[in-house]
């Protein structure tokens, strides 16, 4: 149970990746286009990682990727302001 459970998880987290390179490909500009990517990168790296988490069972393994979990959190969206603020400057 808990492998259909963690590949649904990872399948989800993939299916995120595949609409965040769509809304890359079919957005008008940049700033939009980093915004879809941005978000839907971060959740699905997330719902990948959980999937892990669940296969790898709770042991130290599960203890570093809940760790690389909470970097991603911390710096993708970060990372993705400063992308979008440098894009912004540039405009005007």
């Amino acid at each position: 149970m808990i492998d259909l459970f963690s590949m649904m998880l990872m399948g989800l987290g993939l299916f995120f990746f595949l609409v965040g390179t769509l809304g890359v490909l079919r957005f008008p500009d940049a700033l939009t286009r980093a915004h879809g990517a941005a978000k839907c990168d971060t959740l699905g790296a997330v719902l990948c990682i959980g999937g892990l988490i669940l296969q790898s069972g709770f042991s130290f393994t599960a203890i570093k990727l809940i760790v690389v979990i909470l970097f991603l959190w911390t710096t993708n969206p970060a990372a993705t302001h400063m992308i979008a603020k440098a894009i912004y400057r540039r405009k005007e």
